[in-house]
């Protein structure tokens, strides 16, 4: 049964009884509540808590409530989903406004691969390209409305930010408190001395910038040192406050009444602090994101939790819980850096030993498979995985192809490299200028296929999915080096060339689209079944996935140089003779056991056994 269209009434219907919190429920979120604030607040807490949760589900139509008694939650994730990764005004033509511009891409061009669009953050903000929102519950009017978001969502589901770690400076929430409204007094994080925080605290916060931690703000009541973790326009809000996390519940849940069937929680690693510890990855952290996913599980179980945590790997996936009781989606942010560095290198070592302990995670969730977005290409996820001098290789390799670099200010005061800044077209074939352009195409589409065959959800940056080259001259103009991968893009000029057969973007988004609709055909590329990464030589990526029960199985091989080699496929899989297709080039091949196979230069080649008439 496939989920209503229309998921919320504009009004909440009071005439149906009131939902009832299970009483498990009603356990675990008391239990979380009173790790936060102790067991006296917890009980003042809660009824507020339960209070915006039957708000929420008096807007449900019918029709929902009736389809969610029929949800399993292990089916949260299907083959159906890839996701477009975009900004709401990326795409302009003419006065349109731009999300009905992308919302025409999207079903023109889009609808047959993407189910899914992540819409970047299209609430009103300051600064740091919507990252400084200034109203959580308003759409930006440069870009259009409500109606436009629901529009979309009629055809895609839809992916919103929960920005939740911080405000804008602009922000009526701060321009209160700088007013002395006492009702804003402790929702943020104040200090009135510089030395009421010792050096000793300062230098154990990990930090993702090299901005200054605290900013003075003039107030009523005079100057005042403000926590600033991204930049003195994003005011960290104190969860420490009750009243902050009540707030930021009920924005949740207006997100999911408003169409979102996923919410991408930004920085979430940063949103409690502890003066005398690291400030990331707090057990109170953890506590949040799993009393937003009880919460879901309760009154909207069809939602997914995604966490966006740009840290070392081991951390990262943290972030799981046990599989069963935080995001149902972590962002895979070392593949990306480890994928460029096999082909800068001609060589897997590194991506292979590190995809070999990438495991199913649980029938309710998985990864989030990218390879560039709004953002760069973050370096902190491989600190373990990459020896330094790997990583320089990186930094290097990535400015020679007119990229910049991202720092951070590590606790001992020196910057060191945080993240790269270049589009993944780029970074592919940055100095690969000896190729022609269809030997680029392979390139690029074999790295991106990686991904999207990957064990998890696929997700493609709409830079990324047309091949952008780097736009120097808006970080060059914006004095921003996240801006290399941001351009504007003419609406009328990417029709033409989208329609123009011949051109490198119609290419790439046609080979794209082949390999994303062979995922979404396979069975056996469903998040849930299993992968087992196999080393068969550093020139070759390759994996395999199948069910938890059966002997059916796809087996993937990658090559990531421009040389043609060989490989035998591993013992096991094979008996003395086996039949195969093709999954990409639709060839039959007869195998027997240790023969050799031939791949060509960035070729991708995924094997499944035909059956004879007995199934055999």
């Amino acid at each position: 049964m496939n989920k209503p269209r229309y998921k919320h009434n504009i009004e909440p219907d009071y005439n149906r009884p009131l939902f009832e919190i299970p009483i498990d429920s009603k356990r675990k979120i008391i239990n979380i509540l009173t790790l936060l604030y102790g067991s006296e607040v917890s009980r003042q807490v809660y009824p507020e808590l339960e209070r915006i949760m039957k708000v929420y589900y008096a807007h449900k139509t019918q029709e929902l409530i009736e389809w969610e008694k029929t949800f399993d939650r292990s089916d949260i994730f299907s083959l159906e989903d890839v996701i477009l990764i975009t900004y709401g005004d990326i795409v302009k033509k003419n006065s349109e406004k731009p999300l009905k511009v992308l919302a025409d891409f999207c079903r023109d061009y889009f609808s047959n691969s993407f189910n899914t669009v992540h819409i970047l953050p299209f609430f009103p903000y300051s600064s740091d390209r919507g990252f400084s929102v200034k109203d959580f519950e308003e759409v930006d009017p440069n870009i259009g409305t409500w109606a436009d978001i629901e529009d979309l969502n009629y055809d895609f589901k839809l992916m919103f930010d929960g920005v939740f770690n911080h405000i804008s400076s602009k922000s009526k929430w701060f321009q209160e408190f700088l007013n002395g409204n006492p009702d804003f007094k402790h929702f943020f994080i104040v200090l009135s001395t510089k030395e009421m925080i010792s050096e000793d605290h300062l230098k154990l916060i990990i930090r993702p910038r090299t901005s200054p931690l605290f900013t003075e703000f003039q107030t009523i009541e005079g100057p005042k040192l403000v926590w600033t973790t991204f930049s003195s326009d994003q005011v960290d809000l104190n969860f420490h406050n009750p009243k902050v996390l009540l707030k930021m519940i009920d924005i949740f849940l207006t997100y999911v009444r408003r169409g979102a069937d996923l919410v991408r929680l930004d920085a979430v690693t940063y949103l409690w602090e502890e003066l005398g510890t690291d400030c990331i990855h707090l057990k109170q952290t953890h506590a949040i994101i799993k009393l937003f996913r009880v919460i879901l599980d309760t009154v909207a179980p069809y939602v997914a939790l995604i966490t966006e945590t740009n840290v070392p790997h081991e951390q990262n996936i943290q972030y799981f819980g046990n599989g069963y009781d935080e995001a149902q989606m972590v962002y895979n942010f070392a593949l990306p850096p480890l994928v460029y560095h096999a082909f800068i290198n001609n060589n897997t070592a590194y991506l292979t030993k590190w995809a070999q302990t990438i495991q199913k995670v649980s029938d309710q969730a998985t990864y989030f498979n990218f390879l560039d977005s709004h953002d760069g290409i973050g370096l902190l996820p491989v600190k373990e995985i990459l020896p330094d001098n790997e990583i320089e290789k990186l930094v290097y390799e990535t400015i020679e192809k007119g990229g910049f670099i991202s720092y951070r200010t590590d606790s001992d005061g020196k910057y060191s490299p945080y993240e790269l800044n270049i589009t993944w077209y780029s970074a592919i074939n940055g100095n690969y200028q000896h190729a022609d352009d269809t030997m680029k195409l392979k390139r690029y589409v074999a790295s991106r296929a990686i991904a999207i065959f990957f064990i998890g959800i696929p997700g493609i940056y709409i830079h990324g999915l047309i091949g952008s080259e780097n736009d120097v001259e808006a970080v060059l103009k914006e004095k921003h080096t996240r801006s290399i991968n941001r351009e504007i893009i003419d609406g009328s000029v990417l029709k033409e060339k989208l329609d123009d057969k011949s051109s490198l973007i119609s290419r790439i988004v046609s080979e794209l689209n082949n390999l994303i609709n062979i995922k979404k055909n396979e069975k056996l590329f469903h998040p849930n079944c299993l992968q087992i990464v196999y080393n068969l030589s550093e020139k070759l990526f390759a994996f395999e996935r199948r069910a938890e029960k059966g002997d059916d199985f796809v087996f993937c091989v990658i090559n990531v140089t421009e040389k043609r080699t060989s490989f035998v496929l591993p013992e096991g899989l094979v008996k003395t003779e086996n039949t195969f297709k093709n999954l990409v080039s639709g060839y039959i091949m007869n195998y027997k056991k240790n023969e050799q196979i031939e791949i060509d230069p960035y070729e991708i080649v995924i094997l499944k056994t035909v059956k004879n008439k007995s199934g055999v």
